[in-house]
């Protein structure tokens, strides 16, 4: 005989998922990371950086209860569209802009001092997106220069270069990347690198050996003008890949907003129910499920992005997890906290199985 514990988790979709919080600024905020460390008096603490317009980072050491503004020098003209932290003192900044407007900063003392690591004067260069998957190892997506997406690469977290453009394949005319939330490019396990583009064609660009070799899937998404396509794409693991967008000058058009992936990018699928319109940022929340996010509010995925629920009409521009612990952020300076609905009932059994996990609706929610 074996006692088990199973847990069986809960989930009520119709209350509400966000609890918002005050930042004190009134900039566009675009970028936000969630790491989990020592906080206030040194205690363990959620860390959220949060970054946006006229030069704006934001830094909470208390799970968001309070924030605090940071200043990189000689930087108040930029846009600052993604943001990538690991600690209270370690974090990078990507601006968006033409030329040297796009810019890569770090910092390893909480933002008393900054380094920049990158910026480029040639035409058509403009960062849209980062994503790291640790300290030293980052990628950025710039716009396509001489004809090509660039995409930049650090493996020591202080040098950045370029990853060989010869065995990228060409963008289409007018073909580019969206930098709404800083999540056009992601990083997934097993070298695996993706990133989605707009305006002919929704297409996804996917290597899968560390950028020594691409090849390019059109989408689902579809194109068709400069203001639609994909922006934002997520990885659970190297399978299991969602991607949102649509066209963000018709934020309520729900017509193929979101697609998914079950072989790590080969092939696409639309959402068997769409999210309710134009959606700018997608992370996962906890495994099978996804979060995401727009102007005209938010919806959640629990099946890997084949059905969408809309939960609500918050106006956010990018979202970040650590686990099931998110933040996302928005227009005049808006910040919320995602309230995760899992309830855990635990029971003991008499089998030889092994422990699992299931999902119910309906039960009274319960913030966890």
């Amino acid at each position: 005989m074996f006692l088990l514990t199973f847990l069986f988790l809960l989930v009520n979709d119709n209350a509400p998922w966000w609890s918002v919080q005050t930042s004190g600024v009134d900039a566009n905020l675009r970028g936000v990371s969630v790491v989990l460390g020592a906080g206030k008096k040194d205690q363990l603490h959620y860390i959220i950086w949060a970054s946006g317009s006229s030069g704006t980072v934001l830094r909470s050491l208390d799970d968001g209860r309070t924030w605090h503004q940071i200043s990189v020098p000689h930087a108040a003209s930029l846009d600052f569209r993604d943001v990538e932290a690991f600690s209270a003192d370690e974090a990078y900044v990507m601006s968006s802009g033409d030329g040297e407007q796009s810019r890569i900063y770090k910092t390893i003392d909480g933002g008393k001092s900054w380094d920049l690591q990158y910026s480029d004067r040639r035409p058509g260069f403009f960062l849209d997106s980062m994503a790291c998957d640790s300290k030293i190892h980052c990628v950025a997506l710039s716009d396509p220069v001489d004809g090509k997406f660039l995409v930049l690469t650090t493996n020591d977290g202080k040098q950045w270069g370029e990853l060989p453009p010869d065995k990228m394949p060409p963008a289409l005319p007018r073909e580019g990347a969206f930098a709404a939330s800083g999540t056009a490019i992601a990083l997934c396990d097993q070298g695996g690198i993706l990133f989605g583009t707009g305006g002919p064609a929704a297409r996804v660009f996917r290597s899968k050996d560390e950028g020594r070799s691409w090849n390019v899937i059109e989408t689902p998404i579809g194109g068709g003008s400069p203001s639609r396509g994909i922006f934002s794409i997520a990885c659970e693991d190297p399978d299991d890949l969602v991607a949102v967008g649509g066209d963000y000058k018709d934020p309520d058009n729900d017509s193929r907003v979101a697609i998914y992936s079950d072989d790590g990018g080969s092939t696409w699928h639309l959402a068997a129910s769409q999210p309710a319109g134009y959606r700018s940022a997608v992370a996962s929340s906890s495994y099978g499920d996804f979060v995401a996010c727009g102007p005209n509010g938010t919806d959640i995925s629990h099946d890997k992005g084949v059905h969408w629920l809309h939960t609500d009409r918050l106006n956010l521009n990018a979202l970040g997890f650590e686990g099931q612990n998110g933040w996302a952020v928005g227009p005049k300076g808006s910040i919320a906290r995602f309230t995760t609905h899992f309830q855990y009932q635990i029971r003991r059994e008499k089998d030889r199985g092994v422990i699992a996990a299931t999902k119910q609706r309906g039960a009274a929610s319960k913030d966890f």
